[in-house]
């Protein structure tokens, strides 16, 4: 494929996802739209509506455990770039990124027009310089530069997330609904519950009389393990994104840190109860446009730190979350006219 639109998202699977709208906006436009992600995010970017290909890069400045910086590398990419002669580039960073280095190697890579959010001064690196003022939601972010490139969501399209379907089949795996989903895991520890807590949940949950399924990618298995004990389903390790998105679009509701299933979650429309570490804003994170509870000390000591560790002794963001809290706020999602989720 030669020439379109390259998008940009070089982080996580939440982080692509919730670039959706952005991309389906861009894709109505009727040029082809490649996706450039991030290792971490490319399984995502597959799962976006809009997208004809993707092309993965692991950005040093972006990815939290980067390789050396190489010539090789970067070359290798800038050719990789030229060779497939993009008209336009939109490159999409959280507030905290800078889209500059990137938007170096495009212009240097020949693109003609590039565009991003910034609040440094671009010089010729960008085309259109683009300003977000306040905490608007991640998706609303990366819509407005793609709006202020031009470009306008279809007819019918109400701007939430979304993935391609059909999805697989996967009651093999979950079994007949109902079930409620909790996953632990989140690729930060600062932003889950400690593993005790995440089992007290589960048990929880299963003494009202739910059926609860876990689930974690292959490394969070050991995690899965014990949070699921006696009382849940384990399913770390057992399924790959479309079939975790599968299960998720068939469970009540799901009960999740701050992670990308969580937006996932969101993107097949299942309600959640969102166990929100204030270490980022919940104004630009939590799980957007889809019926949510909102669990977690919000004005807790680590408030907008952007750790990754905890650095409050105790975890008392997340470790002081009751589990009848969380039984609570998914039987209220639950009792919501718009949920119950399909397979």
């Amino acid at each position: 494929m030669m020439g379109g639109v390259l998008v940009v998202r070089l982080d996580n699977i939440g982080d692509v996802l919730l670039a959706g709208p952005c991309v389906r906006a861009v894709a109505a436009g009727g040029e082809p739209v490649t996706m450039l992600a991030g290792p971490r995010g490319r399984a995502g970017a597959e799962l976006l509506p809009g997208i004809d290909d993707v092309l993965t890069w692991c950005a040093p400045w972006i990815d939290p455990e980067p390789d050396p910086v190489s010539t090789e590398d970067i070359d290798l990419f800038v050719r990789t770039i030229r060779a497939r002669e993009f008209d336009r580039a939109l490159v999409l960073t959280s507030f905290h990124q800078s889209a500059l280095p990137l938007a170096l190697l495009l212009r240097m890579a020949g693109i003609p027009w590039i565009g991003a959010i910034s609040e440094d001064y671009p010089g010729s690196l960008l085309d259109l310089r683009h300003r977000v003022h306040g905490e608007l939601p991640e998706s609303v972010r990366a819509l407005a530069l793609a709006i202020a490139a031009g470009y306008r969501l279809p007819a019918g399209d109400d701007g939430g997330l979304a993935i391609r379907r059909p999805l697989p089949d996967v009651r093999a795996l979950t079994g007949e609904t109902p079930y409620v989903v909790v996953h632990p895991a989140a690729s930060a520890p600062a932003r889950r519950p400690s593993t005790a807590q995440s089992a007290a949940m589960v048990a929880a949950l299963a003494a009202a009389g739910h059926r609860v399924l876990v689930t974690g990618g292959k490394a969070e298995s050991g995690l899965t393990a014990a949070v699921s004990g006696r009382h849940g389903t384990d399913l770390g390790g057992a399924t790959t994104l479309p079939e975790l998105a599968a299960v998720l679009d068939g469970a009540s509701v799901v009960v999740a840190p701050n992670t990308g299933p969580a937006h996932l979650a969101a993107a097949v429309g299942t309600p959640v109860v969102s166990l929100f570490a204030p270490v980022v804003s919940a104004a630009r994170w939590a799980p957007y446009r889809v019926p949510r509870v909102l669990l977690g000390e919000q004005s807790a000591p680590c408030r907008d730190s952007r750790a990754r560790t905890c650095p409050v002794a105790g975890h008392p963001c997340l470790d002081s979350i009751e589990p009848d809290e969380v039984v609570a706020a998914a039987e209220e999602l639950m009792s919501c006219p718009s949920t119950g989720g399909s397979s």
